[in-house]
């Protein structure tokens, strides 16, 4: 019995959507559960469908409830399992859609108990606020992927008044540093030459464990236990909480990819006090000053959002001119969706084509932005992860295509860059 697997948003429910599969894979291989998938083969359909929605936009709701219709109606025998933190908030609003068989909450869905049950009545999606555990499961099979992905830390402690989140994710909680090396050197041995450690806050790691580490301490750890991964890289970090460990890392540590993702949302301070975000635009700009002057050529990516309630031409102008000031190069920008019950909602709002538009020109500032960085590694080699045959991504998270021959998905190649496009860069053999 096939199990499809949809997922909308983050870094982490990608990595959740790997085990997931996994466990929905194994459950429906069970005796219960082939009689059920021969009773879907004889209408003509066999599989599971498994939805794993995102609540940071209304967009991309919207998105993952058009996908449930749509494999509805293209697979009226399969079963449809939604979760993810959408579901989470609002459980009885997916399991309203047609085709629905079950919602299942974000505590639950990592737990392969959850998926043997899959045959008993659904049960009601439990409190996220009285997590204590991460769930964590081994994941050594990435569908289509070179890279593969650990969560490291699960939940968010702070409240951001656009955010719904901390409701979807519960507390934050953190994954032990023993479970991680085991995973991390699992990947390995299954072929994986990139990690990429990934969670909700991940700069929230460790207060909840025994000693406390920090973030920094667990990235020298794993590097240290587990010297045959060749790259890491780290999912989104929040501006004030790089410890001093990380910041050695990202100056001694070669393993430790040059290229950052920063949670910055916004360049006005008075908009991110309104955010309630816990740095200013002067904390941004230092740590991409420091950070460079550590690690030399290194690069930035940052997650911004545009039409924030308040937000005037002249708080919008500072967000457009921090791209320079920190010389990001690649934006993740949404133009700002109201969440139901955050304070932010309760905010004056822009009009919606004010806030798309500001989005646009945002998203045009990041393209040149990246095209210029594109331009200046022209005649630079490059070291390669290659993820499809003729194309891939360098240390710095450029992507990268071969002008000419193929190589293995899952190599690391040592290419020179010869032309870059507006959007990619072009090489050949070194």
């Amino acid at each position: 019995m096939t199990v499809e697997v949809l997922t909308f948003g983050c870094r982490l429910n990608t990595y959740e959507s790997e085990a997931m599969r996994d466990l929905a894979s194994r459950a429906l291989a069970g005796d219960a559960s082939r009689a059920l998938a021969g009773d879907a083969t004889e209408a003509g359909h066999a599989g599971a469908i498994v939805v794993n929605t995102c609540a940071v936009t209304a967009e991309a709701e919207r998105q993952a409830r058009q996908a449930i219709r749509k494999a509805h109606r293209d697979n009226p025998g399969a079963r449809i399992i939604v979760t993810g933190c959408a579901a989470q908030i609002a459980p009885e609003k997916w399991s309203a859609l047609p085709g629905v068989e079950r919602v299942i909450g974000n505590a639950d869905k990592l737990k392969p108990e959850t998926w043997a049950a899959l045959d008993a009545p659904p049960a009601p999606v439990s409190d996220i606020m009285a997590a204590t555990e991460t769930a964590a499961h081994l994941v050594t099979e990435f569908a289509g992927r070179a890279r593969a992905f650990v969560q490291v830390q699960q939940g968010c402690d702070h409240r951001c008044t656009f955010c719904v989140i901390p409701f979807g994710r519960g507390p934050s909680r953190s994954v032990p540093i023993g479970a991680i090396v085991e995973q991390v050197r699992a990947l390995v041995q299954a072929g994986y030459r990139e990690v990429v450690l990934t969670g909700v806050d991940i700069t929230s790691y460790g207060p909840d464990l025994p000693g406390k580490p920090a973030l920094g301490q667990m990235v020298r750890r794993l590097l240290a236990l587990v010297p045959e991964l060749p790259r890491l890289r780290l999912s989104s970090l929040d501006p004030v909480e790089v410890d001093d460990d990380l910041w050695r890392l990202i100056a001694e540590e070669p393993r430790l990819m040059p290229h950052l993702h920063l949670s910055l949302q916004h360049g006005s301070d008075l908009i991110l006090k309104r955010m309630k975000r816990r740095h200013l635009r002067a904390d941004a700009i230092a740590l991409a000053e420091r950070a460079r002057r550590l690690r030399p050529g290194i690069v930035f990516g940052a997650d911004l959002i545009a039409g924030f309630p308040t937000e005037t031409e002249s708080h919008f102008a500072d967000t457009l001119s921090l791209v320079e000031a920190c010389n990001l190069s690649f934006l993740h920008v949404f133009p700002y969706s109201e969440r139901p019950d955050t304070p932010a909602a309760r905010m004056p709002q822009l009009p919606v084509p004010v806030r798309r538009e500001r989005a646009a020109r945002l998203r045009m500032a990041g393209a040149q932005a990246a095209a210029r960085l594109f331009t200046a590694r022209i005649g630079q080699e490059e070291d390669v992860l290659f993820e499809h045959p003729d194309r891939g991504h360098t240390q710095h998270f450029a992507p990268l295509r071969l002008a000419s021959g193929t190589a293995t998905p899952g190599e690391i190649r040592r290419l020179r860059v010869t032309a870059a496009t507006s959007d990619t860069l072009m090489a050949e053999a070194a």
